[in-house]
């Protein structure tokens, strides 16, 4: 059965990230959040189709569900930033 650090370690591995985090219990349920710089200047279309081709043919094959949100650096400082400002109020 696939884990979350399974698909952890492909996405590292064939893609430069900052952060990569991975979730799901079930081996075929998962959501992952990718934080890169090559997703600089990228539609959220082509920013998925990098962690698909990094994902190299998991897809098809193991992983049944996958939901994907991606970051530059920037926009997960960002992020981040404005999820602990929620947490205050």
């Amino acid at each position: 059965m696939l884990s979350p650090i399974d698909i952890k370690n492909v996405i590292q591995k064939n893609m430069q990230c900052e952060v990569v985090e991975v979730k799901g219990d079930d081996g075929a349920h998962f959501e992952a959040i990718i934080v890169s710089n090559i997703f600089e200047n990228m539609s959220s279309v082509k920013q998925h189709q990098a962690v698909y081709k990094a994902l190299d043919g998991m897809m098809k094959e193991e992983i049944h569900a996958l939901s994907i949100k991606t970051f530059t650096t920037l926009q997960w400082e960002e992020f981040k930033m404005e999820r602990n400002n929620d947490y205050r109020r």
